[in-house]
């Protein structure tokens, strides 16, 4: 049929035709939606700073502008600890961040970004997408009025930047030390001081002898925030966040108003982010701690057993105490746990017990 008979037939005329294009155009009008996202990283910082960026530009574009995007970095908008009240109330639409930042609030956003002696980056990814993690997440976030994803991962971080070597448990009493989540509350165990900062002020806190010690990143970022210049020791591995999982948090009353499509583009650009991040990650901590050696002289340490078992008496303390909170805090725990165990033997089994013979042969050491 032809496309005059077709609209003869149908009974529309070409005034119908001129109606239906006027009707059809508020309607795609009206599925552009603004979403302020504020973040916890200032902005242009390599590595976390940069995902960040990254990920909001990429809901843009893959929504084709259907999400118009504004981004704001830490202090731009509202400062780095305040972005979660800023999105729980509805005055932007998402965080991007670090949701053990959020601990004072809830114990359990702990989980869902790392804790002592918790999951690396391909534990924690499978304990969120097929362990029971993202639907534990997710009772927790709706609570404040949230919708979380996991958008990015550092994979597993350094023990920290000392301004004296740490021989034993001993070392850690009475010093001044930026590390924020559980691993703060262990380090107080040991009779250290913890204290949160928002990355933006470690610097200048370290340099101004404010804190004796922190812990950040790993090479690649630490390399960029020049703790060098005020601590000389780097040790290795932190027992506190071996596997740092970062977050989209968003407004869940703005989030349910997407579309179905939308809603899916944004878990996906996030997937897309956590992936790649970690990858960025791996790619370049290599590089950067020879740099960090070679080029400044940095003395790269390993925690003694002895320091270690100690961290693990006062983990245990900490996650005794934790979750006497409530229900959602314990069974949060008990799957984390259950998910330490069944993945952390497979690991063990596979990746871990082929990496330590392939570079046992290669002659591959630290």
């Amino acid at each position: 049929m032809d496309r005059r008979s077709f609209i003869k037939k149908a009974g529309i005329g070409a005034g119908g035709i001129a109606a239906a294009t006027t009707l059809a155009a508020p309607a795609i009008a009206q599925s552009r939606t603004d979403m302020v996202i504020v973040s916890t990283w200032p902005r242009d910082m390599p590595g976390l700073g940069v995902s960040a960026q990254r990920l909001a530009a990429r809901i843009a574009e893959l929504t084709e502008g259907r999400i118009n995007v504004q981004y704001f970095a830490a202090g731009e908008r509202v400062g780095a600890f305040d972005a979660f009240d800023e999105v729980a109330s509805g005055n932007a639409q998402a965080y991007i961040g670090a949701d053990y930042y959020w601990k004072g609030k809830h114990p359990a956003w702990s989980y869902f970004t790392a804790v002592p002696f918790g999951l690396t980056y391909a534990e924690i990814d499978a304990w969120i997408k097929v362990g029971g993690g993202q639907e534990l997440w997710d009772e927790l976030a709706d609570q404040f009025g949230l919708k979380n994803f996991n958008a990015g991962n550092t994979g597993v971080q350094m023990g920290g930047w000392f301004n004296k070597e740490i021989e034993t448990a001993d070392d850690l009493k009475g010093l001044k030390m930026r590390i924020p989540g559980l691993g703060g509350d262990v380090m107080a165990k040991l009779g250290a001081s913890p204290v949160s900062l928002p990355g933006g002020q470690i610097y200048e806190n370290l340099v101004s002898g404010a804190v004796d010690a922190t812990e950040w990143v790993g090479p690649w970022n630490d390399y960029f925030m020049k703790f060098y210049e005020a601590a000389k020791y780097y040790y290795y591995p932190g027992m506190h966040e071996p596997g740092s999982m970062l977050a989209l948090g968003c407004n869940k009353s703005w989030f349910s108003k997407l579309s179905k499509i939308d809603q899916l583009i944004v878990e996906a650009a996030c997937n897309e982010e956590n992936a790649f991040s970690m990858a960025e990650a791996n790619g370049f901590n290599g590089a950067y701690l020879d740099k960090l050696i070679n080029e400044h002289g940095v003395v790269l340490k390993q925690f003694s057993d002895e320091v270690y078992d100690a961290f693990g008496d006062a983990a245990a303390e900490v996650f005794e105490e934790t979750i006497q909170h409530g229900d959602l805090t314990k069974r949060v725990h008990e799957s984390f746990v259950k998910a330490r165990s069944e993945v952390g033997r497979w690991m063990l089994l596979a990746d871990t017990g082929y990496t330590v013979q392939r570079n046992r042969v290669l002659g591959i050491r630290v």
